[in-house]
């Protein structure tokens, strides 16, 4: 494949060229009402005519570009260039037109269904935000560069998913569900170098879904209900030893009481149960000794 880079095509202004036919339209009008009733057939006619025809001939060349727009031009199956400035143009009237936005563009990609890195089944979408820097690329490296943005876009979108799994229970490891930022900035990695052919530039890529598939959705839940509830415990245990100890020590440096082992095993579980308790707990007051 023939890579073709961008580069600047000959234009004018427009209006200039405008001035130019106009003075010859006028010239030749004005000749031609003098030729009234006398024989046409000279040089001078002839040319004259020949001017008529230029000015018809170089409308061809008019053309108009709009704020991020660029025109790309062929000559004869060759590039012959591109304009980017905004305005009113004039350029080679036998070249072949072909208007490029280089605006901003989203695509928002379909749901489809890959399976992690894990081998769960998900689902996953993300948004692609893109613009054309290579108007010759665009238009001849690729078929069509639209089209070709959002298949090369889904492709790294389930290359991604499947090297990465929807969640992680290790922190070390990046997961698809929390690293969003990580994961955005290897998606547009992944999308730019497949896009680079075709002269685009990914401005940001992003995950817009992401989801466990309908089939394991329910049973993923119940996991992650599960995982956050032992980690709840886990705290709220973590606290109560925490308390407990401070307890403790605190009663001891004191000197307000001196507990031997089995008494500090007694108040520890008994605080234990009050403060893991879920439900409110009910104190017993013991009327006798720990060991009656």
């Amino acid at each position: 494949m023939i890579d073709i880079k961008e580069k600047r095509a000959f234009h004018v202004s427009g209006w200039a060229v405008v001035a130019i036919d106009i003075i010859l339209i006028v010239y030749a009008v004005v000749y031609f009402i003098k030729l009234l009733g006398e024989p046409p057939m000279t040089a001078a006619f002839f040319g004259r005519l020949g001017a008529l025809l230029l000015v018809g001939l170089s409308c061809g060349g008019f053309f108009v570009l709009h704020p991020n727009e660029a025109m790309v031009f062929t000559f004869v199956g060759r590039y012959f260039g591109s304009v980017r400035t905004a305005g009113f143009h004039w350029t080679n009237p036998f070249c072949a037109k072909h208007r490029v936005t280089l605006r901003v563009s989203n695509l928002v990609s379909e749901k489809i269904k890959v399976n992690d890195a894990c081998g769960n089944p998900i689902e996953i979408a993300a948004v692609v935000v893109w613009h054309v820097i290579d108007t010759a690329k665009a238009r001849f490296n690729v078929d069509n560069y639209k089209n070709f943005v959002a298949i090369q876009s889904e492709t790294a979108v389930r290359q991604l998913a499947s090297h990465y799994p929807y969640d992680s229970h290790d922190k070390d490891q990046e997961s698809l569900r929390t690293d969003p930022d990580k994961i955005a900035a290897k998606l547009r990695e992944q999308v730019q170098e497949r896009l680079a052919v075709s002269g685009v530039n990914v401005v940001e890529a992003r995950l817009m879904h992401l989801a466990y598939a309908p089939e394991i959705a329910q049973v993923m839940l119940r996991r992650q209900q599960a995982e956050a509830i032992i980690a709840a415990r886990q705290k709220i245990v973590d606290g109560a030893v925490g308390m407990v100890d401070m307890a403790l020590k605190g009663l001891e440096n004191a000197g307000v009481v001196h507990l031997d082992q089995d008494k500090k095993a007694a108040m520890v579980n008994n605080l234990l149960v009050a403060l893991v308790s879920e439900s409110e707990t009910t104190p017993i007051i013991n009327t006798g000794t720990l060991y009656t």
